[in-house]
Formats: structure tokens, C-alpha cells, sequence
């Protein structure tokens, strides 16, 4: 099994992120690993360029979790690219195809009258955004453990930044994709966005439970690549939310 990481860089208000989807890759198939906001689909190509690969020879994409920068682009994709796959955690299906409301819109209707009155007018904003991604038919769910269609590559339920949230295991690279369960902050490991995880003491779990995996590299979707003295930095993370 071979897996590429992306980098995705872009510009918000002004300021220079990046965002590190993957790419996994065995003799039947290509499939990546989350995709970005909407109109990413440009800068997703140009980052698979740089690797060697061709979105066109895509035959799948699994979204980790509902947020729209991790599926805010799918249904352009799947517009460009018809014969992709869509796959998702059970419990993330209704949220993607909308038969359910984002439980990040929730989130953000429900915590929308408690603001200061200065910061409603973004708060409405991202709303809106939210409000704009348009849902897309998952053509398979799956389950913890082994998947079907990548053979060698691990599910693993790490729920607390969202109830369906996972993330993916490589055992024979002993590689984690983390997605949001974990993001890179200088060099330091950081539960993602704690003031609007929709369970930190959940998150918390997730984090013990992936201490428990042997991780010589950690991909998080947000900060990148992270090597050597993993399982400190997670035990280091762990012991900052001790009091919850």
C-alpha cells in the first residue's frame, strides 16, 4: 500500500494555510483521503501533480467527517470525476447525502445568540458557508476494522471532534492518518478546534485509543507530517486535558 501526501496550500483572509489530504494507492485502486472546501478541486490537482499522480485515475474518495473543509468540494468532484466512489463512516452518511443537518451548522445556530455582538455577523457568515455545501449520494459506508476495498488499511473509530469521526492505519508503514482527531501546532500535537469539538472528553478517548497503535508517522490533516517521539507527544496531549 502506497499513500502520498498532499499539500494543499491556499490564502484565507490574507493568511497562508495548507491542508494534507492522502492518497492511497494499491494495484486496483486510488483513493483519497478527504478533499477540501469548495473550489479546491484546482488546487488538489496541482497537489497530486506535484506527487505524480492524476486525479483522473481517482477511482474513490473517503470523507473522514462531515466538515466543509474535508468535504466542501465533493460534489465538484464527483461532477468532474463521475466514476469516483464515495465512501464514508455509517454514522457520517446521512450528514453527507443531507438527510440530516450538519452538527456543525448545529453547533453554530445554537451557540449563535450567546456571542458578542461584534462577532455575529462572521459567525453568520460561516452559516452560510455551511448552508452552501451541497450533498452528494455515498456509494458505500464501512465500518471499524479492515477495509473491503484496501485491503491492510484499519478504520478506527475516534469520535469527539465529531460522533462519526475517523481515522486510518497503515500497519505495514506504521503510518496514522489522523485527520482531525489530531492537529500539528509548532511542532506539537493539539486536539483540533477544543472550543467547538463536539466532545472533548470523547476526543480524549480517541487520542488514548490511538496511543495504543505503534505510529512512526502521523499525518494530520491540519499541520502535516510528524515523526519521531509520537507516543510522548500524544501522552503529552493527553495529560494537558487530565481534568476534564
Amino acid at each position: 500500500m502506497n499513500h502520498y501526501v498532499l499539500e494543499v496550500q491556499f490564502t484565507f483572509e490574507g493568511v497562508a494555510k495548507a491542508l494534507y489530504p492522502v492518497i492511497l494507492q494499491n494495484d486496483q485502486e486510488l483513493i483519497l483521503i478527504d478533499g477540501g472546501y469548495a473550489g479546491f478541486i484546482p488546487l488538489l490537482e496541482a497537489a497530486a501533480h506535484q506527487q505524480g499522480l492524476s486525479l483522473q485515475d481517482l477511482t474513490g474518495i473517503i470523507i473522514t467527517h462531515h466538515d466543509m473543509d474535508h468535504l466542501g468540494c465533493l460534489f465538484e468532484l464527483k461532477e468532474k470525476y463521475p466514476t469516483i466512489k464515495i465512501y464514508s463512516p455509517e454514522m457520517e452518511e446521512p450528514y453527507i447525502n443531507g438527510q440530516k443537518k450538519s452538527l456543525r451548522l448545529q453547533q453554530a445556530e445554537s451557540l449563535y445568540e450567546s456571542l458578542p455582538e461584534e462577532q455575529k455577523p462572521g459567525a453568520y457568515a460561516f452559516q452560510e458557508m455551511l448552508k452552501q455545501i451541497k450533498p452528494v449520494l455515498v456509494d458505500a459506508t464501512f465500518a471499524e476494522g479492515e477495509l473491503p476495498f484496501l485491503p491492510g488499511v484499519r478504520v478506527l473509530k475516534t469520535p469527539g471532534h465529531m460522533p462519526g469521526h475517523i481515522s486510518l492505519y497503515l500497519p505495514e508503514s506504521k503510518t496514522l492518518i489522523a485527520a482531525d482527531a489530531v492537529v500539528i501546532e509548532k511542532n506539537e500535537l493539539e486536539i483540533a478546534n477544543p472550543d467547538f469539538t463536539l466532545d472533548l472528553k470523547e476526543a480524549v478517548k480517541s487520542i488514548k485509543k490511538l496511543q495504543q497503535l505503534d505510529i512512526q508517522k502521523l499525518v494530520c490533516y491540519h499541520g502535516g507530517v510528524l515523526t519521531g517521539d509520537i507516543s510522548q507527544k500524544l501522552d503529552k496531549l493527553i495529560r494537558k486535558y487530565a481534568n476534564l
